[in-house]
């Protein structure tokens, strides 16, 4: 699928990828490169689990960004998508400030030690930013893995699910006004499990267990739901599904999983298109507020 790069006005830079873990970040090196980009790629150690080979890159710590603005400089660079988990924040002792930065310190210690994951990584993106390249969201390297609105596969939500995807959309946007995670569980209309630090598969894993020792009721399959902060960057931690969410949903005996359309990344589609509809789970891109989605 042919996709368009976002290009500063008279940009002659190049793209840079600082990548976590996870598959998203080949996708976008892969989309960029398809669009005669040369993306270099800043693996973030101790997080980024990709073979880099065959791309220009280097491994650097994921505070240290004196490093990382060096290599800005070295590369030419001045666009830089982040993209991938990040499972750990850095310790204060991992950060390695830039002269530009360097005013910036007391502020990123207090926002390490008391802020969430939205307000880490608008931090993040202004210390970036600070150094002289722009952000931008991998959505606009790859626009074509965002979710559209309606069924992506074969099964549809029947009535029952669709309560279940109300609450599972109150809960969410509760849990994303204070800064904590992006999704929830809902089943039988009652919600059962939120987001945390843990992320969404422990989450499921964790809906799973609560099923076998009799918690959740085995007679209602129940929605995971997911949706932006209302505060998000759009530029950093879209929601994100793929074939390991659809697998994780199916453990936890769920009918299905529903995603905010426009504002959220779809990751190997076809199989995970092809793992739903195998599984009999349905897979939803919904709006914000579901009622606009009805069928």
């Amino acid at each position: 699928m042919a996709v368009a790069i976002h290009r500063l006005p008279h940009s002659k830079g190049r793209l840079a990828i600082i990548a976590g873990a996870g598959t998203l970040p080949h996708h976008v090196a892969e989309a960029a490169r398809f669009q005669g980009e040369d993306p270099f790629i800043i693996a973030l150690s101790r997080e980024a689990d990709t073979d880099w080979t065959g791309f220009d890159h280097a491994v650097c710590a994921i505070g240290d960004f004196a490093a990382i603005s060096r290599t800005f400089e070295t590369e030419g660079i001045d666009r830089v998508v982040l993209s991938g988990a990040v499972r750990r924040r850095p310790e204060w002792r991992d950060i390695r400030p830039t002269l530009k930065t360097l005013a910036k310190v007391p502020r990123v210690f207090r926002t390490l030690i008391s802020g969430g994951d939205d307000a880490v990584l608008r931090m993040v993106i202004e210390l970036i930013e600070a150094s002289g390249a722009h952000v931008i969201g991998a959505h606009e390297v790859v626009p074509g893995l965002l979710a559209d609105t309606g069924p992506l596969g074969a099964h549809v939500p029947t009535d029952e699910d669709r309560r279940d995807i109300e609450a599972g959309i109150a809960a969410a946007n509760a849990l994303g006004a204070l800064d904590v995670g992006q999704g929830a569980v809902a089943v039988g209309g009652r919600v059962v499990a939120l987001e945390g630090a843990e992320g969404t598969d422990a989450m499921l894993a964790r809906v799973a267990d609560l099923r076998k020792d009799g918690r959740i009721s085995i007679r209602r399959r129940g929605v995971l739901v997911k949706l932006c902060k209302p505060q998000q960057d759009e530029r950093a931690d879209l929601p994100s599904i793929g074939p390991s969410t659809v697998a994780g949903a199916h453990a936890a005996g769920l009918a299905g999983i529903a995603v905010e359309a426009g504002r959220a990344l779809v990751l190997d589609r076809a199989r995970l298109v092809e793992e739903a509809d195998r599984g009999g789970l349905f897979v939803l891109g919904i709006e914000r507020d579901c009622r606009r989605d009805r069928r």
